[in-house]
């Protein structure tokens, strides 16, 4: 019989609220609609427990797990209406890195700290990534801050036998994994690529804080494109799209003879959801590769990331 992951989770934002909420759906539902690996190495989608959640936000920060998902600015849609109760309450996360050792303690008992805070915060993420290695945790990062493309701290996991996973999850079906797939199509196909572009709007508060801080996730979204003629537009955020992502993605090339093809897309999905697809396999790959006691970088994560180790910071 296979024992549930155990996982604590920085950041109770919509990505967060989309991946309890699935958890639950699919645990009590059976359905696989959406459902990219139905078992990995043995776990089911259902066979995850969130043992641990921390948070900044006064309205999350003490409140039940299944409580704080909804509370505003949060605005992925409500699955199931009647989520029960989970028993785990919302800790106060990190506010310096003098707190390292009380989360460190919090994270006993814990498998897997799945880092979901906001992008653009890379000291923070390493003291997170500071308190899982304390306390014998693998550690996933979802943002684009450069916590397994730093050299130094993937051989500290790798030394500690500890998991260390990222950077920057690559959604389920998002602009990037479209846009990829697209550029490595012309070129499978003989086509030659004359420019590109992609724009990106969306709602959520992790949209409004990467309008404030883009670098790191403009870096990341080129490490996943890895064509030096694609142009990214700022991101827009637009709170009306609420946990909705609109994409835009154009495409110029020629084909036989130097004949124009143009091609332009319009994605639209809730960006979320793209992200719980993503996490519910990098946590089990993660608890997977600590109970074999493989430490350092996972490979069989990278197709679901943008920035792996080894590409540009």
């Amino acid at each position: 019989m296979i024992n549930n992951a155990r996982v604590a989770v920085v950041g109770v934002g919509n990505n967060t609220s989309a991946l309890v909420q699935g958890i639950n759906l699919y645990r009590s539902t059976g359905s696989l609609v959406g459902v990219h690996q139905p078992r990995l190495n043995g776990l089911g989608v259902g066979d995850i427990d969130l043992v641990a959640a921390f948070a900044l936000s006064e309205g999350k920060v003490g409140k039940d797990l299944h409580h704080a998902i909804f509370a505003p600015p949060n605005n992925f849609p409500r699955l199931d209406a009647d989520l029960a109760p989970s028993g785990v309450n919302v800790q106060r996360g990190l506010t310096d890195s003098t707190e390292i050792q009380r989360v460190t303690e919090a994270l006993r008992g814990s498998e897997v700290l799945l880092y979901s805070a906001p992008s653009g915060r890379p000291d923070t993420a390493r003291a997170y990534a500071e308190a899982a290695l304390l306390a014998g945790v693998a550690f996933v990062n979802t943002t684009a801050d450069p916590i397994a493309r730093d050299s130094s701290l993937l051989k500290r996991f790798e030394q500690a036998g500890l998991p260390l996973i990222g950077d920057d999850l690559a959604s389920q079906f998002g602009t990037s994994v479209v846009h990829k797939a697209l550029l490595h199509l012309l070129q499978e196909r003989g086509l030659t690529l004359v420019s590109s572009y992609q724009v990106n709007l969306g709602g959520t508060e992790d949209f409004r804080n990467l309008t404030e801080n883009s670098n790191g996730k403009k870096r990341s979204k080129m490490n996943a494109l890895g064509s030096d003629k694609v142009e990214l537009a700022p991101l827009g955020y637009l709170p009306h799209l609420k946990s909705h992502k609109v994409a835009h993605i154009n495409i110029e090339a020629q084909g036989w003879g130097e004949t124009a093809v143009s091609l332009d897309i319009r994605l639209k999905v809730h960006d979320p959801s793209g992200a719980a697809g993503v996490n519910i396999d990098l946590i089990r790959t993660a608890v997977t590769a600590l109970r074999s006691g493989r430490g350092g970088y996972t490979a069989e994560a990278t197709r679901h990331l943008k920035s792996p180790p080894g590409t540009p910071v």
